[in-house]
């Protein structure tokens, strides 16, 4: 059986840019939103986070959710098309 691709989807890469346009919104570099994640208790490093933003690593739905609480957005708004609308 061969390998399924990891391959990011278009959802996944709008998803990891709105979190990035988000984060740099609000000021935060990646090791203060990646610390408040962890604080929520998903550990994640800035080094996961920064994957997550390049759409080199996939967001799961627990990432998702801390990102989204982390950021103080509802995990739809990181779902949609746009950050600011």
């Amino acid at each position: 059986m061969a390998a399924r691709s990891l391959e990011i989807g278009p959802a996944g890469k709008r998803t990891a840019r709105t979190i990035e346009n988000l984060r740099t919104e609000r000021g935060l570099a990646q090791r203060e939103l990646a610390a408040r994640v962890t604080a929520l208790g998903r550990p994640m490093s800035n080094t996961m986070l920064s994957r997550i933003e390049r759409a080199q690593r996939r967001c799961d739905i627990d990432d998702l959710l801390a990102l989204a609480q982390a950021l103080r957005v509802s995990a739809r708004t990181l779902l949609q098309d746009s950050a600011t609308g």
